[in-house]
C-alpha cells in the first residue's frame, strides 16, 4: 500500500486539475482547500462545457449539496466525460435520502460507477439500501453502524467507499482502515466535507489506479490538518482559518506520525 506521505508528495509535486462540481455552499471552501493542499481547483458544471473539461481534468468530483436539473445535466455530462477519458471520479451524495429529486439523482449518478463514493454514516447507510437516521445534511448515525453498509456498497458498485466522522472508515469491499484524528469543530464548519470530497478527487488524480490509497491519504491529510488546527482554535471561526493554513503547512512526514491509519 502507498503510504499516504508519498501520495502526498507526489500531488505536491505535479498539482493535479480537479474538476468540482459541488454545492454553491462550498465551492470557495473547496478550492481553498485544494490550494492549500497543493491542487488545482476548477469549478466547472455547465452541461455545454462540463464533459469537455472533465477529459482535460485529473480528476472529477460530483456533490449534489444543490441541485437543479440543469446541475444534475451538467454532473452526468461531465462523468460521461471523464469516464470516456479514462479519468477517475468521486461522488458525494449529499443528503440524498432528502427528497425524491435527490433521490432520483443520486441513483442515476450512481449507476454510472463512481471510483469513490464519499460521504457520513446516514448517507452511506441510506445508499446501501438501509435505513438511516440522517436528518438534512447532518449525520444522525455512528460511523460503526455504517461500516457493514459500506463494504456491501463498495462490492455491489466496484468502488471504494469512504465514511466520514469522529473516526472515519475506508474500504474497498475487501481491504478497510480506520483513521482517527481531527476537532470536533470541524463538523460546525460550512463545506468542510464537501471540500474533503474534493480532496479525494485530488489524490486519486495523482493516483488513478490506487483509489483505496488515494482516499486513504486524503482522510490522513484531513485528520492531521485538523487536529493541527484545532490545537489554538478558540472556536470554528479561527478554526477555520487555521485549517487553511494548517493544510498550506503540512509535510510528508507529518503524515507519516502517530500511525494514523488502523487496519479494521
Amino acid at each position: 500500500m502507498t503510504s499516504p506521505s508519498l501520495l502526498f508528495a507526489r500531488m505536491r509535486e505535479t498539482a493535479p486539475l480537479v474538476q468540482c462540481i459541488t454545492n454553491y455552499v462550498a465551492m470557495n471552501v473547496a478550492a481553498n482547500v485544494l490550494l492549500a493542499a497543493g491542487a488545482s481547483p476548477a469549478m466547472v458544471h455547465a452541461e455545454e462545457e462540463a464533459g469537455e473539461f472533465a477529459a482535460i481534468a485529473g480528476a472529477l468530483t460530483v456533490n449534489i449539496g444543490t441541485l437543479s436539473p440543469a446541475w444534475v445535466a451538467g454532473m452526468k455530462a461531465a462523468v460521461a466525460g471523464a469516464t470516456a477519458a479514462g479519468r477517475p471520479w468521486v461522488f458525494d451524495p449529499v443528503a440524498h435520502f432528502a427528497t425524491a429529486f435527490r433521490r432520483q439523482a443520486a441513483a442515476e449518478l450512481l449507476a454510472l460507477r463512481p471510483t469513490i463514493i464519499r460521504g457520513n454514516a446516514s448517507e452511506i447507510i441510506a445508499l446501501g439500501g438501509g435505513t438511516s437516521a440522517g436528518k438534512g445534511v447532518d449525520s444522525g448515525d455512528p460511523i460503526e453502524q455504517a461500516e457493514d453498509s459500506a463494504r456491501q456498497l463498495a462490492l455491489a458498485n466496484g468502488a471504494v467507499v469512504a465514511v466520514t466522522g469522529a473516526v472515519d472508515f475506508v474500504t474497498d469491499g475487501a481491504r478497510a482502515v480506520r483513521i482517527p484524528g481531527g476537532s470536533p469543530l470541524m463538523p460546525k464548519i460550512t463545506a468542510m466535507g464537501c471540500s474533503l470530497t474534493a480532496l479525494v478527487g485530488a489524490y486519486v488524480a495523482i493516483a488513478p489506479d490506487q483509489p483505496f490509497e488515494a482516499a486513504t491519504a486524503a482522510l490522513v491529510t484531513f485528520a492531521v490538518a485538523g487536529e493541527s488546527a484545532a490545537r489554538d482554535a478558540s472556536g470554528p471561526g479561527s478554526l477555520a482559518v487555521r485549517f487553511l493554513d494548517a493544510l498550506h503547512g503540512l509535510t510528508a512526514a507529518d503524515l507519516e506520525a502517530g500511525g494514523r491509519v488502523l487496519a479494521a
